[in-house]
């Protein structure tokens, strides 16, 4: 009889109560079912309405928000039907879709007091970090009871390639923890039971969807840079720099095109430029770069840093958009899910089939607005009813006469009169004159200033008639608002070429400002608004601070601003 068949047959004498385990893995076992029993209420079971498809998701939120893929939701026409881990079913609607990110917003509902996860920072995940999945797999969980898988991060700041369309996976985190199809849109948390990434992609061996071991999160923190956005109602989109980069031998990385209508290149921006900073982030490498702008949306500003020549320069710059309109509204382009790379391809829901009561309540119908270009233009509908109250707080323009007369001074010295008339908008400034004619493109007039005349006009319709004037008119969401640590609520407008973006307070209740811009490629003229007065039973700000591009153009301090009854087209004198 060998030594080794006799030292596993004495093992197998050992009795368990001879064998102690240590008690600080008693207690790290205890610890882990703890925060995963914590979790799973948060974990949503997506299905769709017709029961041909479904997905995972994640609550953030006690009113319902849940936030899974936007693969997961597509095609599943504005309502669903999702289940907890407490047996429940409950009714869902689309709210916002990133078809870029690969993330949807959803909402559930019938409660104001869900379960949901908290929100972790995944800037601070390490390679090696526990993890856990938590999800729908195959959609074995007909009882929604989700199931839970265990392991670590493999990876990050992962950069996924587009493949197939413009879907794009950037500053992700890859996991050996098991995520298979039905995964999709569920969450990732750390071992504090914070949530840290949105599953989505996976790679497969070659013969069948089963996971190989590398499972790939979209970042918690890129989806919280898009919330608000989402909120929105709309199809957001991604940012671009309006610029490509390339390493160099030496390994610094460089401006290696860019765009003579970006941001960027009217900042100073130009080839052979090396990128010290990008959004406070230092940039080491190309796939940095690119996964650093990836979790950022269209219309942010961001500080960068470069150096030319040794020299240092620092400048804020409003990203571009990635895509045309038409790609994101599904004209040019159809945004499904790509084909993927070899051996990697999406998470795709499993077919299954759905609970039988798939009719939408009455109570929620309303909940749910089909319009071009947004993914459901109900929320963006809250979005402005939450912001135009701080308009109509000004006064009653709509009763005033349509012609208006402001007197004021510029910087406290250079005397200023403009008079707004049916068909054109007359200044003087000092002793030099501009007229913009209406039924033309607008200039910038007074040179230099970015277009104030268009701007200001903008303000007198924002005021006066906001619903016939526009051409388009929409919330946007949440953002940055120069150096403030908090966000500022963004509304859109545009009519012809003018696109003016207008920041509110909800916290002070105020409209703060705006940027008025007279087309794509050039800068905007930036008027902040200083104390509100009255004049005439209305309020109007006493001064405006003006600024184009990075120089400013001055102060407007605002003597008296009048109304009156205009002259018959045609007969208007400056």
């Amino acid at each position: 009889m060998s030594v080794i068949f006799l030292i596993a047959f004495q093992a197998q004498l050992v009795s368990a109560e001879q064998i102690e385990v240590p008690q600080e893995l008693l207690d790290a076992e205890a610890k882990r079912i703890e925060v995963m029993k914590s979790a799973a209420p948060s974990v949503v079971a997506i299905f769709s309405s017709d029961g041909n498809g479904g997905g995972s998701g994640v609550l953030i939120s006690a009113d319902g928000f849940a936030v899974t893929n936007f693969h997961v939701i597509e095609g599943m026409d504005g309502f669903m039907k999702c289940g907890l881990n407490d047996g429940k079913i409950y009714d869902a609607v689309t709210v916002g879709i990133d078809p870029t990110g690969d993330v949807a917003l959803i909402q559930l509902l019938g409660r104001t007091d869900f379960p949901h996860a908290r929100i972790g920072d995944s800037d601070l995940v390490r390679l090696g970090d526990s993890t856990f999945a938590m999800g729908n797999p195959f959609l074995l969980a007909t009882d929604f009871q989700p199931t839970v898988t265990y392991g670590i991060v493999s990876g990050v700041h992962r950069y996924q390639f587009p493949a197939g369309t413009f879907l794009e996976y950037t500053d992700c985190i890859q996991v050996d923890t098991s995520i298979n199809p039905g995964n999709s849109g569920g969450p990732l948390f750390n071992m504090n039971g914070e949530l840290i990434g949105i599953n989505g992609r996976i790679s497969v061996e070659k013969r069948g969807r089963v996971n190989v071991g590398a499972g790939y999160s979209i970042s918690i923190n890129q989806v919280m840079h898009f919330l608000d956005h989402l909120k929105s109602g709309r199809v957001v989109d991604h940012a671009t720099l309006g610029a490509t980069v390339a390493a160099t031998s030496d390994g610094t990385v460089v401006i290696d095109k860019i765009l003579e209508s970006s941001e960027a290149y009217r900042r100073g921006l130009r080839r052979d430029d090396e990128i010290l900073t990008f959004a406070g982030r230092p940039i080491r490498s190309v796939n940095q770069f690119k996964n650093i702008l990836g979790i950022y949306p269209k219309g942010w500003v961001v500080p960068i840093s470069y150096r030319r020549d040794g020299k240092r320069t620092d400048i804020q710059v409003r990203l571009m958009g990635l895509h045309r309109r038409a790609e994101l509204a599904g004209g040019d382009a159809d945004p499904q899910m790509p084909a993927p790379r070899p051996g990697e391809e999406p998470d795709l829901p499993e077919q299954a089939p759905h609970p039988a009561d798939n009719e939408v309540p009455e109570e929620f119908k309303h909940m749910y607005v089909k319009r071009h270009e947004f993914a459901n233009y109900y929320y963006n509908q809250l979005g402005q009813d939450q912001l135009m109250p701080l308009v109509k707080a000004w006064g009653d323009y709509a009763s005033k006469p349509v012609g208006w007369s402001l007197n004021g001074r510029i910087n406290e010295m250079t005397p200023v009169e403009i008079r707004f008339l049916p068909d054109a908008i007359a200044g003087k400034f000092g002793e030099q004159f501009a007229i913009q004619q209406l039924q033309q493109d607008f200039s910038d007039l007074p040179p230099n200033s970015g277009g104030l005349l268009a701007a200001l006009l903008q303000l007198k319709h924002l005021l006066a008639d906001p619903e016939d004037y526009f051409t388009e008119f929409y919330y946007l969401g949440t953002e940055p608002f120069e150096d403030s640590a908090d966000k500022v609520s963004v509304l859109v407008t545009t009519r012809n070429l003018v696109t003016c973006r207008w920041y509110f307070s909800l916290e002070k209740k105020q409209l703060l400002g705006f940027d008025s811009s007279l087309g794509d490629g050039v800068d905007a003229c930036e008027v902040r608004f200083g104390e509100l007065v009255d004049v005439g039973g209305v309020q109007y700000p006493k001064a405006m601070t003006i600024r184009y591009g990075s120089a400013p153009f001055g102060t407007l301090s605002v003597d008296s601003l009048q109304f009156f009854a205009p002259p018959p087209m045609g007969e208007n004198k400056p």
